[in-house]
């Protein structure tokens, strides 16, 4: 009886800290100018996912290294694509997304490509609280190890190179964070609608942060807020919370940019 009523308190949690810690990190991509990294590594983590549970080995794994191999192909092509970058990365995108769904039927793997593409937080479990409980772990472990750093990056990147700061690992650590936060929010919205939670609470906010720990802070707040809105509108009316939460971010975005040009 008491499980049955404390049905939601999973996936409450679950989306709750999905809510902080994906705009968290989407402050740092945004204000280092790389979140379209953090897109590709969404859509990257597929092939690993389907492998992995084709194999029946932990899907975590194999996102994991799935997304960091994306990731680590982009930056490569990038040095021989210089000006050109973005082309190389939707490239290598569309390329991992497209490898995913033909493992599907080549493995006969059973995946519900609906739920991984637009999240189901209502069937998350014990394992889903754990992994992104790593997740926000390995982002404040960042936080207290390279925070002048990172805020360095974000403002000067060729001064950081420059001053002869760890700038190669600290890329490379924060690759590795975004992919395990990318794939603890796939439960709750998905590898298509994880990009919104990264973006939109950041972009209400960076103009107005004056540093980057507000920025973190406020726009961590903001995704919250989105998030817990979007499960309880969901149960409310019996609809998938992931695509919920991705139209919440469009529509404050958008007020965002309303409110600021009456303001003007």
């Amino acid at each position: 009886m008491i499980e049955t009523e404390l049905w939601w308190l999973a996936p409450g949690i679950l989306a709750l800290i999905i809510g902080l810690i994906c705009p968290a990190t989407g402050s740092l991509l945004i204000t280092q100018r790389r979140i379209l990294l953090a897109n590709l590594m969404a859509h990257s983590v597929l092939p690993g996912l389907v492998l992995a549970l084709a194999l029946e080995l932990d899907p975590t794994i194999g996102g994991l290294i799935s997304g960091l191999l994306g990731a680590l192909l982009a930056e490569r092509l990038n040095q021989g694509f210089q000006g050109r970058e973005e082309g190389a990365m939707n490239t290598v995108l569309a390329g991992f997304t497209a490898l995913g769904v033909l493992l599907v039927p080549l493995l006969q793997a059973r995946v519900d490509l609906e739920t991984v593409l637009f999240g189901d937080p209502l069937a998350a479990s014990g394992t889903d609280l754990i992994r992104t409980g790593i997740a926000a772990g390995a982002l404040v472990l960042l936080l207290i190890n390279f925070y002048s750093d990172l805020v360095f990056l974000g403002v000067d990147p060729e001064g950081a190179i420059a001053a002869k700061r760890p700038v190669t690992r600290i890329r490379f650590i924060t690759i590795v964070a975004t992919a395990l936060v990318v794939i603890s929010a796939i439960t709750a919205v998905g590898i298509v609608l994880v990009i919104g939670l990264l973006c939109a609470p950041v972009l209400v906010h960076l103009e107005h942060s004056l540093s980057l720990r507000q920025l973190m802070v406020r726009s961590a707040v903001t995704g919250l807020l989105l998030c817990s809105g979007g499960m309880v509108v969901a149960i409310w009316a019996d609809l998938p919370p992931g695509p919920i939460i991705g139209v919440l971010c469009m529509v404050v975005l958008s007020l965002k940019q309303l409110v600021g040009r009456r303001n003007r």
